[in-house]
């Protein structure tokens, strides 16, 4: 198994909604905003080369919206979602299967595309299956008005109108003996969290239940979660394994590093090791 960091570029979102009642005074610390309250953030997917199958983890929000829409988020970097993969050494069409952690647009947005005429939507890896956990597909489909927004159907149904949607709740090791899965309830329903095994470690791709390394801390918790005290539990049941046993989160949205390991120190989690996915494989 080789795993590669896949790079779809970096976003702005504001900060206050990224920590919820945690003040600027404070997150600030470690994560710098602008003097419109926006910080930046990664797109960091995550690229698994196992035997026969290339699996992606998911696929950073894409370019296929309206500039106007891009705007509201101050897409920039160098990061693009194939280009990052062509640099690891591969093509679109060698992805065996896409795992969409969820269906919030900047996770499933560059799973879609554009033609080359721009006239209808096609599959970003045409050749892979496309997985979702089933209840996360009934949720995305027929969104609630807090997330309805995050939703978008450019990104969702052409997925299964081409025939490659998959439940990995339906199947049994949907993606080999080497991945198993955590689910999540707090930032939406049914999120997924890969848990990766590779050369006797760990490593647990954790979304949005912890998207970077300021978010360690069990309050800090995002304004966009639909249930924020479900994701506290979740963050610290999935923190105590990791401390426990040693394992690697890797981070979708931190700005600056890739991966940590963790302690308790004095009753509290926190970073025992920041660095690059290489750091810690």
């Amino acid at each position: 198994m080789n795993l590669y960091t896949i790079d779809a570029g970096f976003f702005k979102l504001d900060g206050g909604a990224m920590f919820g009642v945690v003040p600027r005074t404070i997150w600030e610390r470690k994560i710098p905003a602008d003097e419109m309250n926006l910080c930046s953030w990664a797109m960091r997917c995550l690229l698994i080369e196992d035997g026969e199958r290339l699996i992606l983890v998911d696929t950073g929000m894409g370019n296929k919206q309206p500039q106007k829409w891009q705007n509201y988020y101050f897409r920039h970097g160098e990061g693009e979602l194939v280009k990052s993969i062509e640099k690891a050494g591969f093509s679109a069409r060698e992805v065996t299967d896409v795992l969409l952690s969820h269906l919030h647009f900047d996770h499933a947005g560059g799973a879609v595309s554009w033609n080359a005429d721009r006239t209808k939507y096609q599959l970003t890896f045409p050749n892979a299956n496309y997985w979702t956990h089933s209840e996360h597909w009934a949720a995305a489909t027929n969104p609630n008005p807090r997330e309805a927004a995050t939703f978008l159907e450019e990104n969702i149904l052409p997925i299964k109108e081409a025939g490659n949607l998959h439940f990995l709740d339906k199947t049994t090791n949907p993606l080999g003996e080497a991945i198993d899965f955590l689910f999540a309830d707090g930032h939406t329903e049914k999120m997924v969290m890969p848990v990766i095994s590779y050369d006797n470690k760990k490593i647990v791709f954790a979304a949005d239940t912890m998207p970077s390394h300021a978010h360690i801390r069990i309050p800090y918790v995002m304004g966009y979660d639909v249930r924020p005290l479900e994701t506290m539990k979740e963050k610290a049941s999935l923190l105590e394994k990791a401390t426990k046993d040693k394992w690697i989160i890797y981070f979708d949205h931190d700005p600056f590093y890739s991966c940590a390991t963790v302690e308790e120190k004095d009753g509290k989690f926190v970073a025992a090791n920041l660095g690059k996915l290489s750091d810690f494989i």
